[in-house]
């Protein structure tokens, strides 16, 4: 995850922008430091307690106080205007659209759809297709977040009551990790998500299988494990679309077993770490909305994750 190896063409200009101004503050780093020796050397056999009052030229100060910070800041904002309208023009045909809702401390990403019935929620996971141009409209549900994803786009923040959006193509497969990168609260860290660029036939197959209802169990202890979701508390605070759980509180949870991670970039997501994570949510997310839940047994709580990991 780093702003130095973009995989899309808006964060290429951004790591220009970037490298630039580091070439310009280092080698005005360098003059200063340059300066700063030369006056130390000119001075060093001087008396500690003389006091030098002779007038000096100001030229100096006017060409190197003044005039030159101006020209090179002048540049540099030039520099910035003219790569930001190289963005892509909002009209841009047939993009990937999401509306991204940030909570403390996940992300709910709500597929949108022009076709009837296919809009759908997943959560703290992105997926776009390569070379198609990606539309992510942000808002936040509490606080301030920020949404960035270094090697795709830049930073832009999520502000309660207001709606942003940034695009970006990525160019190339992967996997690109994003952050939420505004302090929003004692679990700002564990507040991730990924970005998993396909090839279009890929990214088709996963919509389409996103768009679909919640598998049916595949054997009696998943079967087991969907029963005491759908009637106990999970169904409380969380959706499985095909079930009677209509929860609205926390993410969907149709295709959960299909997600890299768990927690919003916090834990692997594998059967062990769904036991851990519905057992000691506090525990592993101190403050999360999801709480530690201690009422399964232990074939109970096997059941429950199995199932949940079934659901891809």
């Amino acid at each position: 995850m780093s702003v130095f190896d973009p995989a899309s063409h808006e964060s290429a200009m951004i790591t220009a922008i970037t490298w630039k101004l580091i070439v310009v503050s280092a080698v005005i780093y360098a003059i200063v430091c340059m300066v700063l020796i030369r006056a130390a050397a000119r001075h060093r056999d001087a008396s500690a307690t003389a006091v030098d009052l002779t007038p000096r030229p100001v030229i100096g100060v006017v060409w190197f106080g003044a005039i030159i910070p101006v020209v090179v800041l002048v540049a540099l904002f030039l520099m910035t205007l003219t790569a930001m309208r190289r963005y892509p023009a909002s009209d841009t045909a047939s993009p990937v659209t999401y509306h991204v809702t940030a909570h403390q401390w996940w992300w709910d990403v709500a597929w949108i759809d022009p076709v009837p019935g296919r809009t759908f929620h997943t959560a703290n996971e992105i997926h776009v297709a390569v070379g198609r141009p990606a539309r992510i409209i942000l808002t936040s549900d509490d606080v301030i977040h920020t949404f960035w994803v270094p090697q795709l786009q830049g930073k832009i923040d999520l502000i309660p009551g207001d709606t942003t959006e940034v695009r970006f193509t990525a160019l190339q497969p992967g996997v690109y990790r994003g952050q939420c990168a505004e302090y929003c609260g004692a679990q700002h860290a564990h507040m991730a998500l990924v970005v998993v660029a396909e090839p279009p036939a890929a990214f088709a197959d996963w919509v389409a299988t996103e768009a679909d209802a919640a598998a049916e169990p595949r054997d009696s202890a998943a079967l087991t494990g969907r029963r005491l979701v759908v009637t106990g508390p999970c169904a409380v605070c969380h959706t499985i679309r095909g079930t009677a759980a209509a929860g609205a509180i926390g993410p969907d949870l149709t295709h959960v077993g299909s997600r890299l991670t768990l927690a919003a970039g916090a834990l692997p997501n594998n059967i062990g770490t769904m036991e851990a994570w519905i057992t000691s949510a506090q525990s592993l997310k101190p403050g999360v909305a999801m709480p530690s839940l201690r009422l399964f047994s232990g074939d109970e709580l096997r059941a429950v994750a199995a199932y949940l990991e079934g659901l891809r």
